[in-house]
């Protein structure tokens, strides 16, 4: 009985070790077969993208995004560097064309909120790729313009909001932001809260695109110079581009015009004076990616808007509303310091919002500086 057993082993372990073998190698030609497919795909998609006539929006969708983002100089790699250029300079003069045309749209003289509704109403919306919110505020007139109370340093949003009492709070307008490290103290352009002129850096320059409110609450946006915005009695206001939306017509035309994908801020209005501002989240994927110009547009048209203007974006994008944020920065760092913000307040005649800037010159502002907690 065993020495006949043992022979039978022998011959089954020798069976086994060509299995283990041929295993092994159909292993690897698996995995072979499977990088040279990813490797020709990929050949191919990179051919299409560069050479393929029919691939140049996806090469301009591409481009716009990464110049939307703190990696701008990797766009010369999808489009080239003259033609990128010649992109941000197309751009630069259609914003501003954008930003002239006569804007007429008028308000209810006295915005008054329904008394089945609240001041301030908040619904998610969603697109393809995107996802964000929109918030209509009731009364226009609830509306100031929030700025840090820190000399040297932005202030995030949530501790705007908290700090002044406010029920609400969306990101305003831009900053200088070195290698998007900025501290958030330097503004880009005007600011005005309360009527008053609290940071001027505007330079050379006689005008500056805008977005903001005049006394009665009708919302202002476009091209102006300070003695028109005087004139118009602008009380809150940054500077930041484009309009999208004058006299009830959409400024651009297709998503092509989009100027990429991002993080999304926009403030606009109805014809009965309610506020909407749209707030969309992205360069998260599988939850946004974020929204194109054309995009944010049409979300503005949908809720009446007549007129609408854009904000800053990218991961200065938030909103805040009774001291929670409701969306999801995209900053790896979380929340941004920023230098102001729409806040809405229920008493807003009550609000404590003090000229940060008053006796700085602002060319001897350091952008860069380190905050200072």
């Amino acid at each position: 009985m065993n020495s006949s057993s043992l022979p039978q082993r022998s011959i089954v372990r020798k069976k086994k070790k060509p299995a283990r073998k041929r295993k092994k190698r159909g292993f690897f030609r698996t995995v072979f077969r499977v990088f040279m497919f990813c490797l020709i795909l990929l050949i191919v998609a990179g051919g299409w993208l560069y050479l393929a006539p029919s691939a140049q929006n996806t090469r301009y969708l591409i481009a716009d995004t990464l110049i939307t983002t703190q990696h701008r100089y990797m766009a010369k790699y999808i489009i080239g560097e003259d033609e990128l250029k010649n992109r941000v300079s197309e751009y630069t003069e259609r914003f501003q064309e954008m930003g002239d045309e006569v804007d007429t749209h008028v308000i209810e003289p006295e915005p008054v909120v329904p008394e089945d509704k609240p001041l301030v109403e908040i619904e998610k919306v969603n697109g393809s790729g995107y996802a964000g919110y929109v918030m209509i505020v009731n009364d226009p007139k609830k509306v100031r313009l929030g700025v840090p109370n820190k000399i040297g340093s932005g202030e995030k949003v949530s501790s705007m909001v908290a700090r002044t009492g406010a029920i609400a709070g969306v990101n305003g307008g831009g900053f200088a932001d070195p290698n998007w490290k900025g501290n958030g103290f330097k503004p880009i352009g005007l600011v005005v809260s309360q009527g008053k002129l609290y940071y001027n850096g505007l330079g050379g320059k006689k005008s500056t695109q805008i977005v903001g409110l005049d006394k009665e609450g009708k919302m202002i946006a476009g091209n102006y110079t300070l003695d028109e915005l005087s004139k118009l009695g602008v009380q809150e206001a940054v500077t930041f581009q484009p309009r999208i939306i004058v006299n009830g017509k959409g400024q651009i035309k297709n998503a092509a015009e989009g100027w990429g994908i991002a993080p999304r801020t926009a403030m606009g209005q109805r014809a009965d004076g309610a506020l909407i501002f749209v707030v969309i989240d992205g360069r998260q994927p599988g939850y946004s990616i974020g929204a194109n110009l054309y995009d944010v547009q049409q979300i503005m048209l949908k809720q009446g808007a007549v007129i609408a203007a854009n904000l800053d974006g990218g991961s200065s994008t938030v909103l805040v509303k009774d001291n929670e944020i409701l969306n999801k920065p995209s900053s790896q760092y979380g929340e941004r310091y920023l230098p102001t913000a729409f806040l809405v307040f229920e008493n807003p005649e009550q609000a404590d919002i003090k000229n940060i800037w008053e006796g700085l010159d602002p060319s001897k502002i350091d952008a860069g500086k380190k905050r200072t907690r």
